[in-house]
């Protein structure tokens, strides 16, 4: 069986044409691929998790009897170190955890230098 002369033609349009559909969509049509999904889910859990305990390293900042001394840290620490300080103190591990937990040391360094 002979297939038509335009059968060619028209797989090759195809692919041409599946091309251009990916390009677009992976760049401007918000099409993402299972590895960027997990990482936006990943981010989205982090945030979650620094906007809840929040709360709880603000309440472990301030039931801290050292407070001023590490205030006064802060507040001649360059923008670099503090997040390391408030991590130091342990106001930024989670219960249960061993580690402390870098968006909410960041989260919590906002929230007191806004409450100061």
């Amino acid at each position: 069986m002979k297939l038509p002369e335009w059968t060619g033609s028209a797989l090759w349009g195809a692919v041409a044409g599946a091309i251009v559909l990916a390009i677009v969509g992976f760049n401007w049509g918000g099409w993402v691929t299972g590895s960027s999904v997990s990482k936006i889910a990943r981010d989205a859990a982090n945030t979650a998790v620094a906007e809840a305990l929040t709360p709880y390293c603000i309440a472990a900042s301030q039931a801290d009897p050292s407070l001023p001394e590490i205030s006064a840290q802060l507040a001649s620490s360059g923008a670099y170190l503090k997040r390391g300080i408030i991590e130091k103190t342990g106001w930024a591990t989670p219960l249960g955890s061993d580690k402390s937990h870098r968006q909410l040391a960041e989260a919590c360094l906002i929230a007191l230098e806004n409450k100061s």
